[in-house]
């Protein structure tokens, strides 16, 4: 669990923020802010991990405000502009989330601070609706994923499937590409799950699935980049 706060001088941009880290489970929001002097004051009495700051404020640079913060917790920048993305990450910033931004991105930026925070404890998840609750599928426990028209299925390692109103392409923009494989268009694999690929198949603990042929000569060109490493 992260604590944090976040620090815009647009109450909208709060709210959006705050409905986000609400619905993060790893996230514990313990103050917004619109005045920058009160969010530094609140800083020096209260340990806070994650800080998300907007950029573009009246008063103050929120750059320049970052780089004041002794110490300084983990960094997420929020800005309607794409100039200051330099900066932002040269300060070591976490991720650089560009206004209007969803909760996909949003969690994708939280995904890396936890990462950051405890790296030898953390283990990457996904948030997906089944039945109407939000469930957490960690990703080291994925088999595959496969699409079902409107649906996708996530065959898991125990034998449980979940079955999430998305498609694949939206689940796919969602996992980190250096773990995962679109090996046809019916179905997405974690790389380090793959036992074997010969005859444009590839073997998975318990499934055997075929590659796409438009999919073919990049999963054998990984494949075999992958095995000299």
């Amino acid at each position: 669990m992260l604590s944090c706060i976040a620090v815009d001088d647009e109450p909208l941009a709060l709210r959006v923020l705050v409905a986000f880290a609400e619905k993060h489970p790893s996230l514990h929001l313990l103050h917004t802010f619109t005045d920058s002097l009160e969010a530094k004051s609140f800083m020096e009495q209260e340990k806070v991990d994650l800080l998300f700051l907007d950029i573009d404020m009246l008063e103050i640079n929120g750059i320049d405000f970052a780089r004041n913060l002794s110490p300084r917790p983990l960094l997420v920048f929020t800005t309607a502009h794409k100039g200051y993305a330099v900066e932002g990450f040269d300060l070591d910033s976490v991720d650089y989330l560009l206004k209007p931004f969803d909760y996909q991105r949003f969690e994708r930026a939280v995904d890396k601070a936890l990462a950051r925070h405890s790296p030898q404890e953390y283990r990457p998840f996904l948030m997906v609706y089944e039945e109407y609750q939000l469930v957490k599928v960690f990703l080291d426990e994925i088999e595959c994923l496969e699409s079902m028209q409107d649906y996708v299925k996530i065959h898991l390692l125990n034998g449980r499937m979940i079955l999430t109103l998305s498609t694949l392409k939206a689940l796919h923009e969602r996992l980190p590409q250096q773990m995962f494989l679109r090996i046809h268009r019916s179905y997405i694999v974690p790389k380090q799950h793959i036992l074997s690929f010969s005859q444009k198949r590839i073997q998975l603990p318990r499934f055997l699935l075929s590659v796409g042929d438009s999919y073919y000569k990049d999963i054998a060109r990984f494949l075999k980049d992958s095995s000299t490493q």
